[in-house]
């Protein structure tokens, strides 16, 4: 009887440190989603005078709806803008068939955006590199980014990429950020979900 109250007593111990780590992981989970909807609005500050639009996935028929999206709220900040510099940052996946960059080149230069004030960072594939890269290529053209720098991507991608941006760049500089809507209902549920843990990744990994 003893030996049957024990293991009673041992289950109901073990239900219940399962169920304080589930509390534990809800509990972080929504912290990290409030981060990632914070960083979801548009912060602007100044008058930045350097856009940076990140990539996402181009189809076969041009840039993906994720992509348009981002390219779309560029364009209405740059008609207000005629002036900035635009950086278009993404590689070429095994699926694409062109590079990200030259997809926003192309689809920018369609609605009136002049070819000679685009930039194409073409060689990363993923946000880390989207970042770097980038940072090096406006280092290496000796762009002016002292009025500040606009970053440009759908609203869930935002708070990774400031992260990201403020580690590579050491803090130098005032970042704004643009967010783009997410007008695909299933991705924009299904990125709000990835988004936190690829938040925490790269918080870690990303160095």
């Amino acid at each position: 009887m003893k030996q049957r109250k024990d293991k009673g007593k041992c289950l109901v111990e073990w239900i219940r440190a399962l169920l304080a780590l589930i509390l534990v992981g809800v509990l972080s989970f929504c912290g990290l989603f409030a981060c990632v909807m914070y960083g979801a609005y548009d912060h602007i500050q100044g008058e930045p005078e350097v856009m940076v639009i990140l990539g996402c996935q181009v189809r076969q028929d041009g840039p993906s709806v994720l992509l348009r999206d981002r390219l779309d709220e560029a364009l209405d900040y740059l008609e207000d803008h005629p002036d900035m510099t635009v950086v278009v940052s993404g590689g070429q996946g095994p699926d694409e068939p062109t590079t990200e960059a030259q997809a926003m080149y192309d689809y920018l230069t369609e609605h009136g955006v002049e070819p000679e004030r685009i930039w194409q960072e073409d060689q990363s594939h993923n946000t880390w590199q989207n970042v770097r890269y980038t940072l090096a290529l406006l280092e290496e053209k000796g762009a002016d980014t002292s009025a500040g720098v606009v970053l440009v991507s759908s609203g869930f991608h935002l708070t990774r990429a400031r992260m990201l941006w403020e580690r590579a760049s050491g803090g130098a500089g005032e970042l704004s950020t643009l967010a783009a809507p997410c007008t695909h209902v299933p991705s924009r549920l299904k990125m709000y979900i990835r988004e936190p843990f690829a938040l925490v990744k790269s918080f870690l990994f990303d160095r």
